[in-house]
């Protein structure tokens, strides 16, 4: 189906315009994937951006996951609770000291708990730490209505705004293939 989407660009360019948020939750726990995996940059793709119409890489083949989660200028961290990934952030390092936050999100049952926020300062603190001298995201109106608030409530700002038709699917993709029958 065609639909109007509006991407916004923000950007962050000193650590200090960070607005940290933070939630104190028993087994909370956010690690770096070290080890490239195909599997786990799939499952977390899927699982945060089914909901969300993120169909780019929803059908990619594992060898196309596999040769993605080799790129040794992307560094993916998750989020768990008392042991289950509750979402994720991923950052790419690119020329000129950008740093994108390529992706980003909860997985749907660990909304409204406060962890937006401080998986997002998480990120951006991890940015700063890989060099960045700017920090730049986009995100869409297909996107969780959370997201655009997210960013401007931890201090990055708005630099550009594109509205087009898009040719989207007539559903999200769900978390996996037949999720919704």
């Amino acid at each position: 189906m065609l639909a109007e989407v509006t991407t916004y660009y923000l950007e962050m360019c000193s650590p200090q315009a960070l607005r940290p948020k933070r939630v104190a939750l028993e087994g909370l726990l956010l690690m770096k994937a070290e080890i490239p995996s195909a599997e786990l940059q799939h499952f977390l793709y899927r699982s945060v951006g089914g909901n969300w119409y993120w169909y780019e890489k929803a059908n990619w083949s594992y060898q196309a996951w596999w040769e993605y989660a080799q790129n040794p200028n992307l560094h993916t961290w998750v989020l768990y609770l008392k042991g289950t990934p509750a979402g994720y952030f991923q950052l790419e390092v690119q020329p000129e000291g950008n740093v994108e936050i390529v992706y980003f999100g909860l997985l749907e049952q660990f909304g409204g708990m406060g962890l937006g926020g401080h998986l997002l300062t998480c990120a951006l603190e991890e940015a700063w730490r890989l060099g960045a001298q700017r920090v730049w995201v986009h995100t869409c109106s297909l996107d969780s209505p959370a997201a655009l608030a997210n960013y401007q409530a931890r201090g990055m700002r708005l630099y550009k705004t594109e509205t087009r038709l898009v040719e989207i699917p007539d559903r999200t993709p769900g978390p996996w293939p037949g999720a919704y029958g």
